[in-house]
Order: C-alpha cells, then sequence, then structure tokens
C-alpha cells in the first residue's frame, strides 16, 4: 500500500510538472477557436477581427472553424470534450447561460466545462422589418400583429440567442401572437425577410445594417440598452415601450475547464494586447460591433450579473 501511494505521488507529481512545462512552453502548435454559429455571421465575423491579430500576438496560428447548429449546443459539446490544453477555444456568447436554463438536462454539456478567459466585444442587434412592411414604428408592428389572423410569422435565428430570447420577452410584453420560423443562424433569415415571406426578425447589426443601408429593410428599434453611433436615428427598445425586451450581445473566448491557469493568462494577456490596438478596434466597429474587452476576473464577474439579467427574462417568458 505505501509503494502504491508513493507511486501515485509520483505520477501525480509528473503530470503537474508535465502540465507546467506544457504552459511555460504554450503555444506550441496551431490554436483552434471554434465558432458556434454559421460562417458569415456576427460571431464569426467579429471573432476573425480578433482571432487575426491574437494570432500576431501569439506568435502562432490561430484557425476559426465554424461549427453551426442546435442552438450552439454542437460547438459548446464539441469543446466541452476537447483536450483542456489551450489549443480548443469558443467563440461564446450569450448561448452559455441560456441554453442551460431553457434546455436543462437535455444538454450534453453544462457551463461548468468550460473556462472564462476574457470577453471581447460588444454588438446591438435590430428590431427589423420589411422595407414593403406598413410598419413604421414597433407601436404601429404590435397593432399590424394584434389584427392579423392567422398570426405573424417572425424569423428565429436559434434558440438561447439574445436576439430571440428578446423576440420571445417581447411578444409577452407586447401581448401579441408571433409563430416562429426557424433558420440556422441570422444570415440565412435576410433574403425571405426582404421578399416579405416572414413579417419581422431581431438581427445582430453586422447581418442587419448593410441591408438597412440599402434601404431593404427598415430598423424600428434597437433592442440594446443604448443608441448605437452606427445607426444613432433608431430608437432602443425601451424609448418605444418594452424595455423588457431589452438584450446584450457580447462575444469572449471559454477554453475547456482544467485549462492550466497559466495557459489562461497568456491567452488573456494577448486578448487584452489584440483588442488595444486601433486596428481591432476600427475593424470591430466595421463589423458592427464595439471592442469591449474584459479581463478574466472582471468576464467572471460580468457572467454573474449577466445570468441574473437572463434569469429574469426567462421568468417573463415561461410566466
Amino acid at each position: 500500500m505505501q509503494r502504491r501511494i508513493a507511486a501515485l505521488a509520483i505520477a501525480s507529481m509528473a503530470m503537474t510538472t508535465a502540465l507546467g512545462v506544457c504552459a511555460q512552453d504554450y503555444p506550441n502548435k496551431p490554436i483552434r477557436v471554434i465558432v458556434p454559429y454559421a460562417a458569415g455571421g456576427v460571431v464569426d465575423v467579429q471573432a476573425r477581427v480578433l482571432t487575426q491579430r491574437l494570432a500576431e500576438e501569439l506568435k502562432q496560428a490561430v484557425i476559426v472553424e465554424a461549427k453551426p447548429g442546435a442552438s450552439a449546443n454542437i460547438a459548446a459539446e464539441y469543446v466541452a470534450r476537447a483536450p483542456a490544453d489551450g489549443y480548443t477555444l469558443i467563440v461564446s456568447a450569450s448561448f452559455l447561460i441560456n441554453n442551460p436554463m431553457l434546455e436543462g438536462a437535455n444538454l450534453r454539456w453544462a457551463p461548468k466545462d468550460f473556462t472564462p478567459v476574457g470577453r471581447f466585444a460588444l454588438s446591438p442587434s435590430y428590431f427589423v422589418v420589411p422595407a414593403s412592411s406598413p410598419a413604421h414604428s414597433v407601436k404601429e408592428f404590435v397593432e399590424l400583429a394584434k389584427k392579423a389572423k392567422p398570426p405573424l410569422q417572425y424569423a428565429d435565428g436559434g434558440t438561447g440567442t439574445p436576439q430571440t430570447m428578446s423576440n420571445e420577452a417581447f411578444k409577452v410584453v407586447a401581448g401579441i401572437a408571433l409563430e416562429p420560423v426557424m433558420y440556422k443562424g441570422a444570415p440565412p433569415v435576410i433574403t425571405d425577410l426582404i421578399n416579405g415571406m416572414v413579417s419581422m426578425t431581431i438581427s445582430p447589426s453586422t447581418v442587419a445594417i448593410p441591408h438597412i443601408k440599402s434601404g431593404k429593410l427598415r430598423a424600428l428599434a434597437n433592442i440594446n440598452s443604448r443608441r448605437s453611433p452606427q445607426l444613432p436615428n433608431v430608437p432602443t427598445i425601451a424609448e418605444e415601450g418594452y424595455a423588457e425586451a431589452t438584450a446584450l450581445s457580447w462575444y469572449g473566448l471559454h477554453a475547456p475547464a482544467g485549462t492550466p491557469a497559466e495557459v489562461i493568462r497568456k491567452l488573456e494577456n494577448a486578448m487584452r494586447a489584440a483588442c488595444a490596438t486601433p486596428e481591432v478596434k476600427e475593424r470591430l466597429i466595421s463589423a458592427g460591433g464595439e471592442e469591449a474587452f474584459l479581463g478574466t476576473s472582471d468576464f467572471v464577474n460580468f457572467l454573474s450579473v449577466d445570468q441574473q439579467r437572463w434569469e429574469k427574462v426567462v421568468k417573463l417568458i415561461k410566466n
């Protein structure tokens, strides 16, 4: 028994030493960053802005790979099961909080399967209708929806996204019925919305703004808590009288749980340096967002506050 205990102790020390050496040497091969939504969408575009500069800071290739599907659950499960060595990361967003609250025991991953690294961006989203819609304000849309038989249809880009959660909350506080039409992410929605096949959607800025500016879509509200400098004339959803539908879109990086603290620290420092560059700040704005870096400890605190906010929204929806 003593020999067995000694052998286990030696093995544990060897493993700890090996992890320490690996962490000191990190990164010595390409890093994969998994995007849980469709290529070309807001998460993918803004992730690529960060990772291009991150590769320079880490002096190693950073490869972005989209794994869309199942409301981000496919990507989340994949990364949760990846080795905890810092070479597989996930672009995190509010699905990390919302999906467990909405789907519970049906998930094959849990928030505890991940370690926060940092937040890098915020992004507004817009309540948009086709240019042909008779609604020129949210209240006018509500009046249309109340009279519609059968109920109007709206485009749902994925369970757990802040856009969908905002839409569900809006239906409740507005007292209207809207039927969802499911899509795999925001980009596939646009053609059907422009053609009037659905009545509205809440769309991330990266996807919505080009079509708003071209006149093909009309923005009735910004669902963020403040107006965006990109479309300053568009009121917030709170200004339109539906504050409960306010939602914040954020994007960060998480690693599998158990990733060495030294690796997390190196990633955090690289994110901080990347987000501080004028190039990343400008490109995030061009991509419809804004740089909003939070280091690991501040990100943890932010996630706690954000969870409390989403719990209120889920309670509203379920009641």
